[in-house]
Order: structure tokens, then C-alpha cells, then sequence
């Protein structure tokens, strides 16, 4: 995740070679004679990594072993590591089971049709409702009877408290997907559910005219500035959304070639709540519910009367887009919905506490350890690689260890609900197909860690975070997997050389047309 817009970076190509092996298959044999500490040290010690703050461990996961160890005590910033925990977590603390409720309940009788009193939409944190989630609810509420309401409309996102931004996350980073704010009622625009967003789609016009700007879902909630314009065909498209900091005006500029393809860029609101609001209400007006008293905010009252609800897919399910796409508001929203399972307080305090205490359930020293949210987007979050081997360890003994497991991305398979953020790494390679890990990017940050199998059978977990990088670790992270991978006992591995080339490395969970 880049913590400003700009920023170079390099991508990855592994090339391979026959050295002698290293046996992975028992502990005592691989620190014998060497090679995996060797090849593991050369790969760590690379002149691109000078400077760098680097920590590796790799572990026999069925014995816990150490097999490798360099500076991995040391905490650091975990980005995107730290989904591991906040994920776990949640499917110790809520159970596969959990699913988000949406309600939509009224207050005072309703005769011939009219409401005399509220309608309430209330929301639990679900990221995976969509705008025709919404207006299946204002169905529901009108083939119940309901087509006047004398009241106001008012929404409650009272489960979680009014705290949207994480601390210690960029403010630079706020108008874009994965620095939404956080709400216990909010929509998504699309099935990776990027919860408090929407999408902008900028069509080209006739050459020389205005570009087309609208909105997924359509909505007045937003107000686009457009000064973009249509280009000749065949001209580069130099298109740019940005959302006015602390505003709801998206401002669209740039150019964009006549007769091409509309671009979609997606943008977070300000105060999803709102526009949740906005949405139910004119999904109700289109199914012929009129409200008389306007919209606001405020709790439900515990005796309003359910009309209709929505409930969210099982945590389970929730866990293939929220890891493989390393979602960041999945991860806050279950760091809040756990605060309030546990302590009654939608809060990332109460959730981070629960959650830490849940780490001390699995032999993971919490008081060594910082969290301040549950993605990553923290720059005060201090983790080390210790403590994320042990608890990728202890998750394998665990019910859920098998949808948890499933949930990381695999290295090079293609499809981005299977390789997730691994898609386009380590493809033709040992670690292709085998390798699960949750990746993590920064600014100067970087981090790889989950479990490897050995071409012979050996299963192992490793951690690696990098801090203070001024060009890519992700190479470094690769060869690291690949050499775990394509160990066979007895049989020379490949040696892996890192050639970093020249391109943009932003992990698929920052950019959406990677």
C-alpha cells in the first residue's frame, strides 16, 4: 500500500541454477552442513537490502522447529501481515458462522398503509452489502403495507462508535478505496466489497467535448467536479479522481481518447453512514414508500418492530475476498465487531483488546507486541516475525485452520479469488500452486509470511518483514519461498538470483486494474 501516491518501485524476475542441496526433511540435518542457512543468508544479505531492517524465521510447522532464524525477534512494521491477526481473531472470537445483520424496524402503528412514527435502518458492520441490498430492504418494507411515513427516516450505526480513520493511518491516503472510513452501516459498489467507496466511471465523449462522469452506485450524495475532457482517438488518457479531502466532491480531470474504454476509478466517501441514508431513501421513494420527516441519525429503540432484514454471507465466505484481496475495511470492521462481541463496544480499543488476548490464548507474547488496527495501514503497528510464525503454528490446530488456510493467497494461480495478491509472483516456479502467504506492502515496508511445502513433502511456516526499504524486498520474498519450495531431500534445489526489473510495484490490493 503506497503511503503517498508516489513512489518508485521494482518487480521481480527469478532466474534458476543447480547447487547442492540442503535437507529440509529434519531440523539437525539442515543446520548440519549449512546450505539453507547459506542460501537463505545470501538472499538477506543482497547489496539492494543494505540499509534495510530485515527479519526472517522459517520453522518445521508439524515439529516447530527452527530451521532458519536472522533478526526475526525484532518488531516491525507488519503492513498487510497484520490481516494474520486481525483474521484469526475473528474467526476464533466470532466463529465461520458470524454473519452481519441489517434491519430496517418502525416505531408507532402503521394504519391503511401510513407509519405514524420512525423507520430505522440499522447496521451491524456488514462490507458486503450492496446498493440492491438496500432496495431488496425498501421492497420488503412496502410489500409489508407500508407507503407513508409520517416520521423521519433514521439511520443507526450506533453498533460501532463515530471513530472512521485508524490510528496512525495517512491522511493522504483518505480519499482512496483502501483508506475508507469505517461505519457499522455502509455499502459496497461492487463484489470485492470495497465498503465505503464508489466507483467513478469516466466514458469519452465526441473529440474535443466533456467526458462522461458517473457514479456505481448512481447517487447525489457525491458531487463530481468534471473538468475532464475527450481526446483525439488513439491519445493517452491522462484521467485522475480525487475526492476533496474532508468533502464529498470528487473532483475528474484529465483527458481521455475518443471511442475508447470507459475507465473506472474508485473513490471513498465522507461518512458512508450518509450515504447509506441516501441510497435506503430513494430506494424507498421507487418502491412507493414516501417519508415526510426527512432523514437523520440515532438508535433504534428496543421495542421498534423488525419490517425487514438482510443478513451478510458467513464470516467463512467473507474470508476469500477479505484475505486474498487483502481488504483493509474487512479487517477493521471485524477489530470493531469483535470490540463489541466481547466487551460491548464497537471500538478498535475493544477490539485490539480482545483480540490481543486471544494471541496470549496461543502462546503469542501480546505485550510484545503494538497493534492499532486490524489491516496494517498503521504506521504504529510493531510486530515481529517470531510472533507471526508462531501464530500461523498455533492457527493449525485450530477448527477453522482449514478456511483460514484456504483464505491466503496462493503463489501464481491466476485467478484473483485464488492468488489473490500472489497472482502474478512466483509463476514457473517451485513455489507456483504450493506456497500460501499473506503479502503486506508500505511505503518502505514489506512483508511476506505463511506456510511452504518442501518438493518432498517437508510443510513449513516462514515470516519475513522488511522495514526502511528503498527499493523492492518482494524479489528478496519470492527467492525466499521459491527456496523453501523447491527443496527436495537429497537432491540439489535451485539456486534463486534475484534480477530486479524496472515497473511499478503496487500489490494487486491497491490498484484494481492489475
Amino acid at each position: 500500500m503506497p503511503g503517498s501516491r508516489s513512489f518508485a518501485l521494482v518487480l521481480a524476475a527469478v532466474a534458476f541454477a543447480a547447487v547442492p542441496a540442503a535437507d529440509l526433511a529434519s531440523p539437525a540435518s539442515a543446520q548440519a552442513d549449512g546450505t539453507l542457512v547459506r542460501d537463505l543468508d545470501a538472499i538477506l544479505t543482497h547489496d539492494a537490502l543494505d540499509g534495510a531492517d530485515v527479519g526472517l524465521v522459517v520453522r518445521n510447522a508439524d515439529t516447530g522447529a527452527v530451521l532458519y532464524a536472522r533478526d526475526s525477534d525484532k518488531r516491525r512494521q507488519p503492513a498487510s501481515n497484520g490481516k494474520l491477526i486481525s483474521s484469526a481473531a475473528a474467526l476464533e472470537i466470532l466463529g465461520p458462522d458470524h454473519r452481519f445483520r441489517t434491519s430496517v424496524a418502525a416505531t408507532g402503528p402503521v394504519r391503511a398503509g401510513v407509519l405514524a412514527g420512525d423507520l430505522h435502518l440499522r447496521g451491524t458492520g456488514d462490507p458486503t452489502v450492496l446498493a440492491a441490498d438496500y432496495d431488496a430492504l425498501a421492497a420488503e418494507v412496502a410489500r409489508g403495507g407500508v407507503k407513508l411515513v409520517r416520521g423521519r427516516l433514521l439511520a443507526d450505526d450506533t453498533w460501532f462508535d463515530a471513530v472512521r480513520l485508524g490510528t496512525g493511518w495517512a491522511w493522504d491516503d483518505e480519499p482512496y478505496y483502501y483508506n475508507a472510513q469505517i461505519s457499522a452501516l455502509t455499502v459496497s459498489p461492487d463484489t470485492d466489497y470495497d465498503a465505503g467507496s464508489v466507483i467513478v466511471r469516466v466514458a469519452p465523449g465526441a473529440a474535443g467535448r466533456p467526458a462522461t462522469v458517473t457514479t456505481d452506485p448512481p447517487t447525489d450524495y457525491v458531487t463530481i467536479a468534471n473538468t475532464a475532457v475527450t481526446g483525439p482517438p488513439g491519445s493517452a488518457s491522462t484521467v485522475s479522481v480525487e475526492r476533496r479531502h474532508g468533502t464529498n466532491v470528487i473532483e475528474v480531470r484529465g483527458s481521455i481518447p475518443a471511442g475508447g474504454a470507459a475507465e473506472n476509478e474508485w473513490s471513498t466517501v465522507w461518512e458512508p453512514t450518509g450515504l447509506v441514508t441516501s441510497l435506503f431513501h430513494d430506494a424507498l421513494a421507487r418502491h412507493g414508500v414516501r417519508v415526510l420527516g426527512g432523514t437523520g441519525t440515532g438508535a433504534t429503540p428496543a421495542d421498534a418492530r423488525v419490517l425487514a432484514e438482510h443478513l451478510s454471507m458467513p464470516l467463512s465466505r467473507l474470508m476469500v475476498p477479505f484475505m486474498k484481496l487483502s481488504n483493509n475495511m474487512h479487517a477493521e470492521i471485524l477489530v470493531k465487531t469483535a470490540g463489541r462481541a466481547v466487551f460491548g463496544e464497537g471500538s478498535w480499543a475493544a477490539g485490539l483488546r480482545a483480540m490481543t488476548a486471544q494471541l496470549g490464548q496461543w502462546g503469542v507474547d501480546a505485550s510484545a507486541l503494538s497493534l492499532r488496527d486490524g489491516s496494517g495501514l498503521s504506521r504504529m503497528d510493531q510486530v515481529s516475525p517470531d510472533q507471526v510464525a508462531a501464530l500461523l503454528l498455533a492457527a493449525r490446530h485450530e477448527p477453522w485452520f482449514a478456511v483460514w488456510h484456504d483464505s491466503l493467497p496462493v503463489a501464481g494461480v491466476a485467478d484473483r479469488l485464488v492468488g489473490g495478491t500472489l497472482r502474478n509472483r512466483m509463476r514457473g516456479t517451485p513455489a507456483e500452486g504450493t506456497v500460501r502467504a499473506k503479502t503486506g506492502s508500505l511505503t518502505g515496508v514489506s512483508a511476506l509470511s505463511g506456510y511452504a511445502t518442501t518438493a518432498d513433502g517437508v510443510p513449513l511456516v516462514f515470516a519475513m518483514i522488511s522495514n526502511n526499504t528503498l527499493t523492492s524486498a518482494k524479489p528478496f520474498e519470492d527467492a525466499v519461498a521459491i527456496r523453501l519450495a523447491g527443496h527436495r531431500d537429497g537432491q540439489s534445489p535451485p539456486a534463486v538470483r534475484v534480477a530486479p526489473v524496472a515497473g511499478p510495484e503496487l500489490e494487486c490490493s491497491w490498484t484494481k486494474s492489475c
